[in-house]
């Protein structure tokens, strides 16, 4: 229901006022096309950041993680407005506005988001200064503000700005010849208002000093200059409070911080003949995209303002005036600073599965039967562990990966590169579209092919997003094929950080299944007849469909669990609202963007959607359609989105064996009966935060994992 997500309110906590729900009359057919059935996908995702943003304030957190959350919600902010609002920007600049089904023109989406995003901005703000730097100063960490400076911290600033400021940063003055300089995207700088000549007698006014990249944004004082306690300084302080420096023998009657955000989108051409050529050259591009928001420090003087909007070409909506640092993502450094592992999340030791460790090799205990693990409760090592052992093992003739995101410097891309030095067959799949992992992608790339790997980009116009690898060896005078399925990249830091399935198996049809997607994806050809996974683009939609289709004519005997990132594909949400009629029970634990409108007599009653915000960021992609007693389990490298099922290269595998069935299902379980971390989406398009009733325990499903996992002997 478009117009009520869309006139969201924080007055109240951040959730909207209910709006009315139209109730059919009994017999009327429901228009499923009519676009008040649809959520908008961009102020879908800013709920999804603002529920993020909540856990800044929920106290069941360590107080450095709620900062840790306050910073997350700007990292997702910026990534909001580099792409979903410069894409919507981009379709009105050109005369492309696109309407998807929720029916809102770009230029409606554009004034809610902003409207929105400023409430939740000075939200966050206000969180910031009036609840967790209070509650830090209660725990002796400090953010010292100039006016605070003792002489004996003065001095020590004074001499960081002279030893480790001053060579490298590099003020402009504003005048015919030194026009306004080409900032680089979301990089913090200063406007300065001067008054006096300078050497050479002009009288410019004003003035730009980019605070250096190269330098942190948060300082620690050192002990001997303090009074007890974590006491952290600004970078932004020390330009501040010596800006004059700057501009010797005249006066600085101003300093205040800007930071402009930048269209980040990379836009290539399909027909290109040398894809990591064009990507080299678009991302230098990036940096320097067109202006889509402008945050200044709120004592910004008026007239200043309005010259940094006209000098980037931004309307008042896009103006974003703040009450404190302009880039709270930098705050993350917080950690790295200070030694208080009693204010952040205790430590865990992710588990190895009994089966993987009383076997001699990886390949002893798949054959034992197949292994699924849940990432990060249960370790990443034995997927690293596979490829170290396949690419040492002389049995092992073949290796092929996918690679979205990995990292450069990664032990999976070491064993690669290692079993290429040693003779095997090792290809790998590198999608160097991974959004903002294009550079480091780039530079694995080019590893691998330095080892001997033969690198190949997949195929134009699609990503390969699935995660998938396979190793050929040779047992007993046959070839078997070992294959690992993820729904989550191999990034062994995300896999501390992401809740993730790690499949493995030596299927005879899953391996040929895997073989024959791998030579779609290195060759050339006809789409290969597949047995058991489903891959987009051309069967995972259409099995979905007809897996929910199905459950829908048991009707009220139907079942149908689906956890996953997004929601957004409309044929998909057609499936669900035709199964909820026919009386199909659906819960559905969507993260993120949820475009489907639940709880509506007559179209979506029997339709649930939660959304689950913890500890951990929930990856896992599964789907559960209860068959009539007989359930069909996948899981997915897959959501729920018209790009992800039409227009990547994308995988869901099948788990079959009944004891991994079960404990998927427990899993799954163990989310719907979250009473403290869930989120439930109404039929108005807020959000409320499920509470346990009175006297019922908390059932916060992430920690229910820690300890169900963690704990194994």
């Amino acid at each position: 229901m478009t117009t009520d997500i869309a006139n969201l309110s924080t007055a109240d906590g951040g959730q909207s006022v209910p709006a009315p729900i139209d109730v059919p009359p009994v017999g009327e057919v429901i228009n499923l096309d009519a676009s008040e059935n649809y959520f908008n996908r961009e102020l879908s995702q800013l709920q999804f950041n603002y529920r993020v943003l909540k856990q800044a304030l929920d106290t069941t957190h360590p107080l450095i993680n709620r900062l840790m959350f306050c910073c997350i919600f700007s990292s997702n902010m910026d990534e909001f407005f580099e792409i979903r609002v410069a894409g919507l920007r981009q379709q009105m600049k050109y005369g492309r506005e696109i309407v998807g089904a929720d029916g809102i023109m770009p230029d409606q989406a554009l004034n809610e988001i902003s409207r929105i995003a400023h409430e939740y901005i000075d939200e966050q703000y206000d969180i910031l200064n009036h609840v967790l730097i209070p509650e830090m100063e209660k725990e002796h960490i400090h953010f010292v503000r100039r006016r605070e400076w003792t002489p004996e911290q003065a001095e020590w600033v004074r001499n960081y700005f002279n030893d480790e400021v001053l060579p490298v940063v590099s003020p402009i003055g504003l005048d015919p010849s030194h026009p306004f300089p080409r900032l680089v995207n979301k990089s913090l700088n200063f406007i300065v208002e001067l008054d006096g000549k300078d050497a050479f007698g002009r009288e410019t006014g004003m003035a730009i000093v980019p605070a250096p990249r190269s330098l942190p944004r948060l300082v620690r004082l050192p002990d001997e200059v303090c009074k007890g306690g974590e006491n952290l300084v600004f970078l932004s302080s020390m330009i501040h409070a010596h800006a004059d420096e700057l501009f010797p023998g005249m006066e600085v009657k101003g300093c205040y911080q800007f930071r402009l955000t930048r269209n980040a989108d990379l836009e290539l051409e399909d027909d290109l003949e040398d894809l990591a050529s064009a990507l080299r050259g678009e991302l230098l591009s990036r940096r320097f995209g067109d202006g889509v928001r402008l945050e200044v420090a709120d004592n910004c003087p008026r007239e200043l303002v309005q010259f940094l909007l006209t000098e980037f070409g931004l309307a008042e909506k896009d103006l974003y005036q703040v009450n404190g640092p302009v880039n709270l993502t930098r705050l993350m450094a917080v950690t790295g600073l200070v030694d208080r592992p009693d204010l952040t999340y205790s430590g865990y030791s992710p588990t190895i599965p009994k089966q993987i460790r009383s076997r001699e090799t990886m390949f002893d205990a798949i054959r034992k039967r197949p292994i699924l693990l849940h990432h990060p409760f249960e370790s990443f090592a034995p997927v690293v562990d596979l490829l170290r052992q396949a690419a040492k093992d002389p049995q092992v003739l073949a290796i092929r990966q996918t690679l979205y995101r990995t990292g450069a410097n990664s032990e999976i891309v070491e064993a690669l590169a290692d079993a290429a030095r040693r003779g095997k067959e090792v290809t790998a799949v590198v999608e160097l579209r991974a959004r903002f992992s294009e550079a480091e992608n780039l530079e694995l790339a080019s590893r691998l092919q330095e080892a001997g790997v033969i690198v190949v980009y997949g195929v134009v116009g699609y990503k390969t997003h699935a995660k998938m690898i396979l190793i050929v060896r040779r047992e007993e005078g046959r070839l078997r094929r070992y294959v690992h399925l993820g729904t989550g990249n191999y990034h062994a830091v995300n896999a501390r950080l992401y809740t993730d399935y790690s499949f493995m198996t030596c299927d005879e049809s899953i391996g040929d299944d895997v073989n024959k997607l791998f030579q779609q994806l290195t060759g050339m050809g006809k789409a290969l007849k597949i047995k058991k996974l489903f891959h987009a683009p051309f069967t995972l939609h259409k099995r979905l469909l007809s897996l929910i289709e199905r459950e829908a004519e048991l009707g009220e005997k139907g079942w149908i669990i689906i956890k996953i990132n997004a929601l957004t594909e409309t044929r998909l949400i057609k499936a669900l609202y035709r199964a909820s009629q026919a009386g199909v029970k659906v819960d559905l634990i969507v993260r993120g963007i949820c475009s489907l409108r639940p709880g509506v007599p007559g179209l979506s009653e029997n339709i649930q959607v939660r959304s689950i915000v913890g500890r951990f960021l929930e990856h896992t992609r599964a789907y559960y359609f209860g068959n009539n007693g007989k359930p069909d389990v996948y899981c997915s490298s897959a959501d729920c989105m018209e790009r992800n099922l039409l227009s990547r290269v994308e995988t869901a595998f099948p788990i079959e064996d009944p004891r991994l069935i079960t404990r998927v299902r427990d899993n799954l379980d163990t989310y719907l009966a979250d009473n403290c971390q869930s989120w439930m989406l109404q039929p108005d398009g807020s959000y409320i935060q499920n509470q346990p009733p009175e006297g019922t325990e908390r059932v916060a499903s992430q920690l229910v994992l820690l300890k169900r996992l963690t704990s194994k002997s």
